[in-house]
């Protein structure tokens, strides 16, 4: 079969720059596949043709071999999936130091032979993919990436005008109405751009965010928006949530950060968002709000806002900096939710409050020592008892009000819910990765509440990149141990290298069987931590329930983040088991399941995964037909309520399928003897 050339050259890494529509289709309309006995007129054109077929599938391919003769004509070369060949570390220096990989073996390739005419015969031809395709991730493929030189001009021109280069990129994200609609990514610009400047904000008004408001709310109807007047009509509080945002609570709401010591805009209005972490351990945010001042009063009526955004569902926990006004609004509008102060905050004031003692070097030390090394409450007491009296702290006004109020702050006093692996410093360093680059102190009112949507929009894109990485890219294991798999396979590649890290540790640790009483069998396991320039002992205590399949540590880092500490883990080895039960395998982590934010059609994402936003859309459709049908009928409303009780119970269990717990197994290792026992 002759294919048509094209004037397009390539080599192993030039882009294709063809666009889908010039790819081949049969009478059936399906893509047409390579097949052996296909001739090409060059080795370009056999390169072009495979690399549309691939961006149309949803891989990427590279040159694997090829034969030149001397005077440089070659003989014959083969294409391949990029996930072709086996891992590899990148590091043999550090056999601990894991790496990121795509390769899993797959065989699909083509392979091309040059004939007697000239032109190149397909000799071989594998289809199969030992991986999933989806046709939506070619654009993040570098083969698939290009800036085309008006684009190019574009760029450079806005950037002589003073544009910042994100804001620069995102002008073109809106005008090609989706990132799915440009061939390039943010990295791609900036290394097109070599200086950055931020963009100038224009003017806005009242009037023209309550018109944003409204236009938002035509678009999709869970837009909420809120806008409270002092007594003569003037705008006094803002707050506002998209659709999306309200969906993505109902997935990871169980804790929120709440701060408004980020910035203001040029009207002096603090800036409030309410922000939690998704399944990367990214910032993502719930809501936000504009205030006019910070009192109780105002705090209440922007919790009670949200809480009614949120449909009256409060959050477990909320992390908020020392403020009483927050702490008096907290109490009356969350009294069950778990309320602390966010440890940053209170670290980064020690040289304002301390640096006046001559000793304050030693006493900074000795206050660090106490927060980040006390695994109990009794040890911090021990610690910080002897660092007031040591230095002769007992009148300091600032630490007597921090140990009054050390349940809210000290994490050997808050380590025993989840936190969802919110560290001292990631609540501060979320703010920044959210609305750095789109907002200063001198944004309107109107470009503010516009600029969210770019902000927005930015954090989706990251979180697809993630998604993507996490199905298509594996770290190495560092042991045989079956439960480092299992985490790999169920977990993001950035809760997995969190795994990771206590993985790391098992090294250091031994574990010992100090009692057994009944079913509950008590550990303790001794780490080797640095210290200084020497190596420090720590004992930790692990309780084990061998019918439960429990373990608690008393780091009580399951607890807090939703991962397993190396105590416990390797309390399991010790006990020859190497796989985890399931209700280890913290669900809020996983990457293989469909959390339904993400099919939310937003003005920032213009839809969301493929199709869901149809199937959103006939779903409500349906539901206010329902609605019309019930009408004001108090019993037509008990059966709908029924109803939708009932398709929510069977949703929910054919989601859970195979989740449930299933019971502790033993898995030997290779090289251990099989006389493994369970707990």
């Amino acid at each position: 079969m002759d294919i048509d050339s094209n004037n397009n050259s390539f080599n192993g890494n030039e882009k294709v720059e063809e666009e889908d529509n010039n790819l081949s289709i049969n009478e059936s309309g399906e893509v047409e596949e390579p097949n052996k006995g296909m001739y090409f007129t060059s080795k370009q054109e056999v390169y072009a043709f495979y690399a549309k077929y691939a961006k149309h599938l949803g891989f990427a391919i590279a040159y694997r071999t090829q034969n030149v003769t001397s005077d440089g004509e070659v003989k014959y070369f083969g294409i391949e999936c990029t996930r072709a060949r086996n891992r590899r570390k990148k590091s043999e220096v550090n056999p601990l130091e894991s790496s990121l990989s795509s390769k899993i073996d797959c065989k699909a390739r083509v392979r091309a032979s040059l004939q007697k005419d000239g032109r190149y015969k397909l000799t071989t031809v594998v289809l199969e993919h030992t991986h999933d395709l989806i046709p939506s991730d070619s654009r993040y493929f570098a083969i698939n990436k290009r800036i085309l030189t008006p684009v190019k001009r574009k760029l450079e021109v806005n950037d002589v005008s003073g544009i910042e280069v994100a804001r620069n990129f995102h002008s073109m994200v809106v005008e090609a109405e989706g990132y799915k609609a440009l061939t390039f990514d943010e990295r791609d610009a900036r290394n097109h751009i070599e200086n950055a400047r931020r963009l100038k904000l224009g003017i806005g008004d009242a009037e023209s965010v309550a018109f944003y408001f409204h236009k938002m709310q035509q678009h999709n109807s869970n837009f909420y928006s809120a806008i409270d007047l002092d007594e003569d009509g003037r705008m006094r509080n803002l707050f506002w949530a998209d659709a999306r945002s309200r969906a993505a609570y109902k997935a990871f709401g169980d804790v929120v950060s709440f701060d408004t010591t980020y910035l203001t805009n040029k009207y002096d209005m603090p800036f409030a968002p309410f922000v939690g972490v998704n399944h990367h351990g990214q910032s993502i945010l719930f809501g936000c709000g504009l205030l006019c001042n910070e009192n109780t009063e105002t705090f209440v009526w922007l919790f009670k806002e949200w809480l009614s955004c949120m449909s009256d569902a409060p959050p477990k926990a909320i992390i908020t900096d020392q403020c009483i006004a927050m702490q008096n609004a907290i109490e009356i509008v969350f009294p069950q939710a778990r309320h602390r102060w966010c440890l940053w905050h209170i670290m980064k004031k020690i040289p304002e409050k301390l640096r006046g003692y001559s000793q304050y070097d030693s006493i900074k030390v000795a206050l660090s020592n106490a927060v980040y090394d006390s695994f109990t409450k009794d040890e911090f007491e021990e610690y910080w008892q002897a660092m007031i009296a040591k230095f002769n702290l007992h009148d300091n006004e600032w630490l007597g009000v921090l140990y009054r109020e050390r349940h809210r702050w000290i994490p050997a006093y808050v380590k025993d819910i989840f936190w969802a692996g919110m560290s001292t410093t990631q609540r501060n360093e979320s703010m920044n990765a959210f609305f750095d680059g789109y907002v200063n102190s001198k944004t309107t009112l109107k470009q503010f509440v516009e600029q969210y949507d770019n902000a927005l929009r930015s954090k989706i894109e990251k979180e697809t990149k993630a998604n993507l990485n996490s199905r298509n890219k594996l770290y190495d294991c560092l042991t045989v141990y079956g439960f480092e798999k299992q985490f790999r396979a169920a977990y993001t590649n950035s809760k997995f290298k969190e795994v990771q890290a206590e993985i790391k540790r098992l090294m250091y640790c031994r574990a010992n069987l100090m009692k057994e009483e009944g079913s509950i069998c008590t550990y303790h396991v001794r780490e080797a931590i640095l210290s200084g320039e020497g190596m420090n002992k720590v004992e930790f205590v692990v309780y084990c329930n061998s019918i439960e399949c429990e373990l608690q540590c008393m780091c009580r880092l399951f607890e807090f983040r939703g991962i397993m500490c190396a105590h416990s883990l390797s309390v399991l080895i010790e006990r020859s088991i190497y796989e985890v039960p399931n209700k280890y395998i913290v669900s809020r982590w996983r990457k293989d399941l469909e959390r339904g934010y993400t099919c939310i059609p937003t003005t920032y994402t213009n839809s969301g995964v493929a199709l869901n936003p149809m199937l959103h859309t006939n779903y409500h459709k349906t539901l206010d037909e329902i609605l019309e049908l019930a009408t004001n009928d108090d019993e037509k409303h008990k059966v709908i309520q029924l109803g939708l009780k009932e398709i929510k119970d069977r949703v929910r269990i054919v989601e859970s399928g195979s989740a449930s717990n299933a019971p502790c197994t033993s898995t030997v290792p290779p090289g251990t003897s099989s006389n493994a026992s369970n707990y």
